[in-house]
């Protein structure tokens, strides 16, 4: 069960569910708080449960914000995409109500264990050191105005969907024809021959004259203007200054490492092998060979002709095992042997422990500075807030950012001109000290005359800045540049020479020489390469690029890209058919049952909106669209 929860994490449902938790918590289960009590305006029904027009407003503003993020800060939507996005929000918001009442139907629980293991295994509450910090899960708990105790309800729910989507999801299976049409397309070979022309390698062009440099100055602008400057000073308040200030009594660390006594310590894991078959003989026939020393593949060949399956089941605790009988089976016997057949409501499994991880624990000693370091921590992140208050008000009573500094022991950090990549006017990179990329941007995103306000960054990091002067972009004077003007034009000679090479060679080609020939008569060394496919993954393969001009074109041709560093022509010299990669076929084949899955998915939750009678409001996708007042 626990494996089968954890296994369901992976699911897009599931991580789409937790984002959505982490946007706005708001919006899940919360219906009184969202509604006030009062008689908001509903948009559409599913089954009893309403979606107001502020819960699928709230959605539709957080699929925009998502989509400009992806596009870019200038992404302005028309009014038939902003439809667009308003009536795909709404219909996931009914999806998932939809989705509440079959877990509710079918009674799904999801156990305590597998709700720790979440949240432990959660990348959104690891620290520095890539391991669980309950200070950023009281960080995360504190931003979105929760108790741990309503988290954990929301996070259980999250994991009840996604068992019941998992249910659906694995029985896709991936047709063979697909398969191997598919298998055909990704493995084909490819042998090319390459030349690689490179700028460096082009005569040096002749002496410019200026009034050949002027005109290059004038009509690449951008290469020779200055980036916007700033001058800004900042505040710091981290959560580390706060920290070396906290003391942990003998006693309290004891006491959390009691507490927390599972957090250093992994239980016994095993790798284990099962086959399922339906039939008890023919079950007992291959534990018997397997035990004698048949190998996986023989064992694996005579599950499959018996309508069976062979497989690695991972490496497991004995609560990720997802079958009680099967854990107690695999648990009992040593390494490298293989158990009677076992019971089960899917057939009768024959199981071998491959290998045995034992379980560890690491004492006291072993982890009292780490445990004392986080406790130091966790009280700071307490403790900053208070700090924060009153800096807060020393800023607000009119304080320059140096007292506030001196006043409360902030670190000040001040840079005369700075832009927004964190480098000074020669386009040296300056010694930002621990200044979050938040302050940063903040700088540039600050108006003048603005007043210094204290703003909390990821990681526990509190800052103000005070912008000082703003220097804007501007074409440096030619005198100024003339250097880096004449570099600029050699290399757009050398570059235009090259072009011109590696035109004469295709056009060689297209004449009838091959490509190597076309390239020794003109002084250049070829390189064939190996057999490569079209993901370029072989050692000697080309680049991306080039691989997919090559797999357009015919036995023979040539074609020609530019890299960052010259131009490289190729030409196909033959072409492989795929092999026979029996490990390949299978792993393709469970990359399309994973498509096929999500399909799968898409169609059952389709299929619960159906059941649940979903009703919308025929002016909802307006409305929450801000098109109709």
């Amino acid at each position: 069960m626990l494996a089968a929860i954890r296994n369901s994490l992976n699911s897009w449902i599931v991580k789409a569910l937790f984002l959505l938790l982490i946007a706005s918590f708001a919006v899940w289960g919360i219906g009184d708080f969202v509604s006030g009590g009062g008689r908001e305006r509903m948009v559409a029904q599913v089954g009893d449960a309403k979606i107001s027009l502020t819960e699928a407003t709230e959605a539709y503003q957080r699929e925009l914000a998502q989509l400009r993020r992806s596009l870019g800060g200038q992404f302005e939507p028309t009014g038939p995409i902003r439809q667009a996005i308003a009536d795909a929000a709404l219909r996931r918001l009914t999806a998932l109500r939809a989705l509440d009442l079959e877990v509710e139907r079918l009674g799904v629980v999801v156990p305590d264990g597998a709700l720790r293991e979440a949240v432990f295994a959660s990348e959104l509450f690891r620290g520095a050191d890539g391991r669980f910090s309950r200070i950023q899960l009281q960080a995360f708990l504190r931003n979105q105005g929760l108790t741990e105790q309503r988290f954990l309800e929301l996070l259980r729910g999250d994991l009840a969907r996604g068992q019941v989507v998992g249910s659906v999801r694995v029985g896709a299976l991936a047709p063979n024809a697909l398969v191997a049409a598919l298998f055909a397309h990704r493995n084909e070979r490819r042998v090319a021959d390459l030349v690689e022309l490179p700028f460096v390698a082009a005569p040096p062009p002749p002496e410019p004259s200026e009034e050949q440099l002027r005109r290059h100055y004038e009509n690449n602008p951008d290469l020779f203007t200055a980036p916007e400057y700033r001058a800004v000073t900042f505040v710091l308040l981290t959560l580390e200054d706060v920290a070396r200030e906290v003391e942990i009594p003998e006693a309290a660390l004891r006491a959390a490492y009691e507490e927390r006594r599972a957090e250093f310590s992994t239980p016994e894991r095993r790798v284990i092998t099962q086959v399922v078959l339906r039939e008890e003989e023919r079950a007992r026939v291959i534990a018997e060979a397997w035990a004698a020393g048949a190998p996986l593949a023989n064992i694996v060949a005579e599950a499959e002709a018996a309508g069976g399956s062979a497989g690695v089941l991972g490496r497991l605790s004995r609560e990720e095992v997802p079958l009680p009988a099967l854990a107690a089976a695999a648990f009992a016997l040593p390494a490298r042997q293989v158990s009677e057949p076992i019971r089960s409501p899917f057939g009768w499994h024959v199981v071998r422990v491959e290998e045995i991880e034992p379980a560890t624990e690491r004492t006291f000693n072993e982890v009292r500075e780490e445990l004392s370091a986080q406790l130091a921590r966790e009280r700071a992140a307490d403790l900053i807030y208070g700090r924060a208050n009153r800096v807060e008000d020393s800023l607000a009573a009119g304080m320059t950012l140096e007292q506030v500094a001196r006043a409360h022991g902030l670190r000040l950090l001040s840079f005369p001109a700075i832009d927004s990549n964190g480098r000074g006017p020669e386009g040296e990179p300056l010694d930002l000290d621990g200044l979050p990329e938040e302050a940063l941007q903040g700088a540039f995103d600050a108006g003048p005359g603005a007043m210094p306000r204290l703003t909390e960054a990821r990681n526990g990091v509190f800052y103000a800045l005070r912008l000082d002067g703003v220097t804007p972009p501007a074409l440096r004077p030619f005198e100024a540049v003339v250097a880096e003007v004449r570099a600029s034009w050699e290399r757009e000679q050398r570059r235009r020479a090259m072009e011109e090479e590696a035109a004469a060679l295709l056009a060689a080609v297209r004449d009838g020489l091959a490509l190597d020939e076309a390239a020794r008569r003109r002084g250049w060394t070829p390189r064939r390469t190996p057999p490569f496919r079209r993901d370029g993954s072989e050692v000697g393969a080309p680049t991306p690029q080039m691989s997919q001009a090559l797999f357009a074109l015919a036995r023979g041709e040539a074609t020609m890209i530019e890299t960052a560093t010259g131009f490289l022509v190729g030409a196909v010299v033959a072409i492989e058919a795929a092999g026979d990669d029996r490990a390949g076929r299978e792993h393709l084949a469970r990359e399309v049952a994973g498509a096929i899955a999500d399909d799968l998915e898409t169609q059952f939750l389709e299929a619960l909106r159906m059941r649940a009678g979903v009703r919308i409001d025929a002016r909802a996708v307006r409305l929450i669209a801000g098109d109709t007042p």
